[in-house]
């Protein structure tokens, strides 16, 4: 990183501050243990105990609520655990219904709430859910960074936001807020998200969601720390077996370079082989074919979109047959259009997407979509189960989502090519979610 390389940064992250003497307050448990294991006394000035809020309660509360879907077992349980400790991060995999969550806990509390989430489509996306459960309150989404939006006085009941909006608004438009969550929280390791949560002190409930942590003890510690403690609430094989999700099939699909071009590549340093990798006319075209050969809503996730996204969409595109729908979206496509491309999607079924992992691999709710290709290597567990995620929801016309999972062997005798080690760690995570997979080994 370019502040570490510039010795600005020593690399670590601090839960602790020694300026201030503060370390956030969702780690308060940690901090018990760590002075029990040293017999160290602490003395605690803690007003935020745990509130009694009984099943009998809860079940009369939703109710009320007169919602269209009924609630499953996890998500009364992840509500009424949410409402008795004021404070916490609920780990629930994609699909399982963060959003009527969310909505839960905003009708509960009659403060103002602040939704942060991490793309502009999530913010459609969210107020569409809201809508979809019966909605009572009044939401104003922000989507970009007008000043007009914190000079105002909050009169809404719920403000739904990405952090990109709002993390330079002054600490006094926080104020208005008695509750915050952050959905898809996962991605709130960013100084600017964590400076987004330090200038509400006062806010009392907090509550972080999401479906995937990244397996390190730091990033869950500082997710931890901002909302609270982690409580996991269901697994995604569990939906599955339940058939709350839709059955996850993985083709993995390897691909065979000439021993001449393995040599070439094994002298590359990894941006060089990305380069070669996305740049490929005959893997592109290996692609293109596939995609054309499903049958279904495909949706196809790239990384690089001049160099790989653009020119995936110009070759599909010009191959497609008449009345097919092609669609491409990435960071320059606006809100409306995404959520729009989104609807459109779910009425049709044999539709194609084209998309970056940044606009479509998080939070975006397609019911209808049956293929999943991985068109660029990526080794980030949070990416990758993320991304999967946008399969397995159920809809009438399907209860299966295929995967296609696209590795690079260009090893060269001992040298093992980056692409390929990225496979690997893909492979790792099937293994450790217990997802079942094939492998192939095609020439190219």
């Amino acid at each position: 990183m370019p502040t570490y390389k510039s010795r600005m940064w020593n690399g670590k992250i601090y839960l602790y501050n020694l300026n201030t003497q503060q370390i956030y307050k969702g780690l308060l448990e940690e901090v018990k243990s760590f002075a029990k294991n040293r017999n160290y006394s602490i003395d605690t000035q803690d007003s935020d105990v745990s509130n009694e809020f009984s099943a009998f309660e809860c079940g009369q509360f939703v109710e009320r609520l007169k919602l269209k879907i009924t609630p499953r077992d996890y998500q009364i349980d992840g509500f009424v655990h949410a409402v008795r400790n004021n404070r916490c991060l609920l780990l629930s995999p994609t699909g399982s219904g963060k959003s009527l969550m969310i909505y839960m806990l905003s009708r509960f509390y009659p403060h103002k709430k602040l939704i942060i989430v991490p793309t502009i489509s999530l913010v459609y996306q969210m107020a569409k859910d809201f809508d979809d459960y019966g909605n009572k309150l009044n939401i104003r989404m922000i989507t970009g960074t007008s000043k007009k939006d914190w000079k105002d006085n909050i009169t809404d009941d719920v403000v739904i936001t990405t952090w990109q909006s709002i993390y330079k608004m002054p600490k006094t438009w926080f104020q208005h807020f008695g509750v915050v969550i952050g959905d898809e929280a996962h991605l709130f390791k960013a100084k600017s998200l964590t400076s987004i949560l330090e200038k509400l002190p006062h806010c009392r409930y907090r509550f972080g969601f999401t479906g995937t942590l990244d397996g390190s003890q730091t990033h869950q510690l500082v997710l931890e720390g901002l909302f609270g403690p982690t409580k996991s609430l269901v697994k995604t094989k569990d939906l599955m077996e339940n058939d709350q999700l839709a059955k996850l099939r993985i083709k993995i699909l390897v691909l065979k370079y000439d021993k001449e071009i393995a040599k070439q590549v094994s002298k590359m340093k990894y941006a060089d082989e990305m380069d070669f990798i996305v740049r490929n006319q005959k893997r592109n075209e290996f692609i293109n074919n596939l995609a054309l050969s499903l049958d279904g809503n495909t949706l196809i996730l790239f990384q690089y979109v001049e160099k790989h996204g653009k020119q995936l969409y110009d070759m599909i595109n010009s191959k497609v047959k008449k009345g097919r729908k092609v669609f491409f979206v990435f960071g320059g496509t606006d809100g409306e259009t995404r959520e729009s491309i989104r609807e459109i999607t779910e009425r049709e079924t044999n539709a194609i997407i084209i998309a970056s992992y940044g606009t479509y691999s998080t939070g975006i709710n397609i019911k209808a979509l049956h293929n999943i290709i991985f068109a660029s290597p990526s080794k980030s567990k949070i990416r990758n189960l993320q991304s999967i995620g946008r399969g397995l929801r159920v809809s009438d016309n399907k209860d299966q989502c295929t995967l296609f999972d696209i590795g690079d062997d260009l090893q060269h005798g001992k040298k093992v090519n980056y692409t390929l080690k990225h496979l690997y760690e893909r492979v790792k995570i099937y293994n450790q979610e217990k997802f079942e997979y094939k492998l192939y080994k095609i020439g190219i």
